[in-house]
């Protein structure tokens, strides 16, 4: 038992009495029973028996254990106390979900603000991913839920405040209106007491949380006695990083490249500059000093408040987007201009000064950044070039400050992380690199491509048509030298001496057309079925032609129409990475 409780994971141990034993929380009692028999042992200063105790307030008296196997039950029903972390929590879980029904609400037990979202979950959902029940869970033994409520008039504040106010300080859980996804003066109390009488539990919560609204309240008023835009060159006095500078330094390179990349998606630059110049403006207000996690969300509703247009406070909120797994995108051309901005430049800094990250160790979150980057392009979809945007990104920072090379190196980094995201989307690594290979930065082509290649991977003729893609590529590589000079250059028709040739030749001829109109118009999948018509020609022309023929003449126009093929071939993806 000893040596069990040595290697858990314990970040912080503590002494408590006179005593050097050292453990998460003082320990009074040890309980050891095999059976109904008392097993002898010495642990943490104490020795075995069979008692324990029970609820703190409901069970005056210790409590034994006749059998181990009775354990949970004679706890519960001589000692008020529910053993099981998961009876206690389904327990509180079907009580919120109970009370929540009888108010025609839902309630909230975990930090996210998408209100919508949170309308369409079902119960179960919200269970699952309630960190705040697993807490509470932890707090009581004997739990029971109560409704307790406040004054109308605090939810003037607007609701993110009052929710987090609730949450994090009284470890309440606010009520949404089930209908209209309003926050209700109402929120569950998870009490430690089961009693037929609960008002005093209830008024005395109710009591506690007024003052903790009431700031929020002052915090809010005094926030908006100052504009966003005035807090802007305080930034200043805000160190970013040491090697980065300021916040405000920070701020206006976000600004110039938000403005960049608003023109090349036919955004309005200029609202795109505003927003990112007031995107960190509420780091400096008392809201977001007391809740960080209000960054941005705050900044939204101050922004409106200060009579900016609705477009401009939504990016401001948006630019944060998205924050973890499954969160939303920013929408709109302006605020993904701005959330790319801000990413982005958080990217090149950090990784640029070295701060890479490695193993489990990211501590500027820079893999979270990435994959924001990168879900914005392909899930938007955005038509953006990832290496022009990392160039433009870096090109905003002072010339010394950087590594030369940080925008090739964080380019690598993020092809990384989109392997890793597209492996989890379910796609087969080979088409993954088969479709990376001639991307070419465009990442909101990746999802339909890697679908077309899918399809054509499912072909009876798929394996061949790749082998012969990687032969083609073999013989073009290990002949570079001579036939560099041949890039551009086309097919000599009167140079193609036989039959297997020359058929191969026009049929690339008469299948190029369909092929490049299924490519331009993103149809994929057909582009690469076109390729199976070419099957018979290409077996033929192997089987049967000499390709580095001793007449150079002949060799080079060979090795052209191959460069054509290849061309053709790999033009949604280098299907030559489909070969076995």
């Amino acid at each position: 038992i000893a040596q069990a409780l040595k290697k858990l994971p314990v970040p912080k141990l503590m002494r408590w009495g006179d005593s050097d034993v050292q453990f998460v929380r003082p320990v009074h009692g040890l309980t050891v029973l095999h059976g109904s028999r008392v097993v002898p042992a010495e642990v943490l200063g104490l020795s075995s028996g069979n008692v324990t105790s029970g609820h703190r307030f409901l069970c005056a008296e210790p409590v034994t254990i006749a059998q181990a196997d009775d354990y949970e039950a004679t706890l519960a029903r001589d000692g008020r106390v529910v053993a099981s972390f998961a009876n206690r929590r389904d327990s509180i879980a079907a009580r919120l979900d109970q009370l929540a029904e009888q108010n025609r609400a839902i309630w909230i037990g975990h930090a996210n603000f998408d209100l919508a979202k949170l309308l369409a979950m079902s119960n179960e959902e919200r269970s699952v991913l309630s960190g705040l029940l697993d807490e509470v869970t932890g707090l009581v033994e004997w739990p029971e839920v109560y409704v307790g409520e406040f004054e109308p008039e605090f939810l003037e504040v607007p609701p993110e405040c009052l929710i987090l106010t609730m949450q994090q300080n009284q470890k309440y859980f606010p009520l949404l209106d089930a209908h209209s996804g309003k926050l209700l003066n109402k929120f569950l109390i998870v009490s430690n007491m089961q009693i037929s009488d609960p008002h005093h539990i209830i008024e005395g919560n109710q009591r506690v949380v007024r003052p903790r609204l009431a700031d929020a309240r002052f915090f809010f008023n005094q926030d908006r006695k100052q504009k966003l835009e005035a807090r802007v060159e305080k930034l200043g006095d805000v160190v970013y990083h040491n090697k980065l500078g300021s916040q405000l330094q920070r701020v206006e390179r976000i600004t110039s490249l938000a403005g960049t990349i608003a023109r090349l998606l036919g955004a309005d630059k200029a609202d795109a500059e505003l927003a990112a110049r007031l995107s960190k403006a509420d780091l400096l207000t008392d809201m977001v000093g007391e809740f960080p996690e209000l960054q941005g969300i705050i900044g939204h509703y101050y922004a409106l408040h200060d009579g900016e247009k609705p477009e401009v406070a939504s990016a401001i909120e948006a630019h944060y987007h998205p924050r973890f797994a499954g969160d939303t995108l920013p929408q709109g051309g302006l605020a993904c201009a701005v959330a790319l901005a801000d990413k982005l430049e958080t990217l090149l800094g950090i990784y640029g000064i070295g701060q890479v990250p490695t193993g489990d160790k990211d501590p500027f979150g820079l893999r979270r950044q990435a994959l924001g980057i990168l879900r914005i392009l392909i899930e938007t979809p955005l038509d953006l070039s990832l290496p022009s945007l990392l160039k433009a990104a870096a090109e905003n920072f002072p010339a010394a400050m950087l590594a030369p090379t940080v925008a090739a190196e964080v380019e690598g980094f993020m092809l990384d992380r989109l392997r890793g995201y597209l492996r989890e989307q379910g796609f087969d690594v080979a088409q993954i690199e088969a479709v990376l290979a001639v991307l070419n930065g465009r990442l909101h082509e990746v999802l339909p491509r890697l679908q077309g290649v899918h399809t054509f991977a499912g072909l009876a003729v798929a394996k061949d048509l790749a082998a012969a893609n990687k032969r083609v590529q073999n013989i073009m590589r290990k002949n570079a030298e001579e036939l560099g000079e041949l890039a551009q250059a086309a097919v000599n028709p009167a140079l193609l001496q036989d039959a297997a040739e020359r058929e191969l030749y026009q049929a690339i001829q008469d299948i190029t057309p369909m092929a490049r109109g299924y490519f331009e118009r993103g149809d994929y999948s057909n582009n690469l079925k076109t390729l199976v018509t070419l099957k018979p020609f290409i077996d033929d022309f192997f089987d049967k032609v000499m390709v580095m023929a001793e007449d150079k003449a002949l060799r080079l126009n060979r090795a052209v129409l191959l460069q054509q093929l290849g061309r053709l071939m790999n033009q949604s993806a280098d299907i030559s990475k489909l070969a076995a």
